[in-house]
């Protein structure tokens, strides 16, 4: 097992992630929202716009920060590997323990975003929850497809370092 080479791939892989999907999408989101509030006053484009401005904000900051600080934590995980691989178990392991019981979390908010959505697209009689419960639908969508990637990223870079602390 050559950890370092499944560090690197697990964090190459969040980077990627980050800097070509995550923040690019949150800033298409963006200007789509904005586009939307400034071209069209309707109830059922504010109920679109609003979500895709916000949620868009929140996807190119998250990916932006986390795709650019990657380098660095890497760097600065290969450098304590090397130092001391047991104390960097020690560390590392807890953190990606605790970041893989977090995806049902995740996962579950996904599918609310997306139940949630239906209902206000199709049970409630108002037009901007039909934009609304359209936007919670692409967003759930989006989240689901996002953190099913990471997870299968987490868990073999996990399984490293388990094999690791032996």
């Amino acid at each position: 097992m050559d950890f370092p080479a499944i560090m690197h791939e697990y964090f190459r892989g969040e980077r990627i992630e980050s800097l070509y999907v995550i923040a690019p999408l949150g800033i298409l989101c963006v200007a789509f929202g904005a586009g939307l509030l400034l071209t069209e006053r309707s109830a059922f484009f504010v109920g679109v716009a609003v979500p895709f401005v916000v949620l868009g904000l929140a996807l190119a900051g998250v990916g932006g920060s986390v795709g650019l600080r990657t380098s660095s934590q890497v760097a600065a995980l290969e450098q304590a590997y090397q130092t001391n691989a047991a104390t960097f178990v020690a560390e590392e392991l807890p953190r990606m323990e605790k970041v893989n019981k977090n995806w049902p979390v995740y996962l579950t908010t996904w599918c609310v975003f997306a139940v949630v959505g239906l209902l206000l697209r199709f049970a409630v009689s108002r037009d901007w929850a039909h934009g609304l419960g359209i936007a919670l639908v692409f967003f759930g969508g989006v989240g689901l497809l996002i953190d099913g990637f990471a997870e299968r990223r987490a868990k073999p870079y996990t399984a490293a370092l388990s094999a690791l602390r032996g």
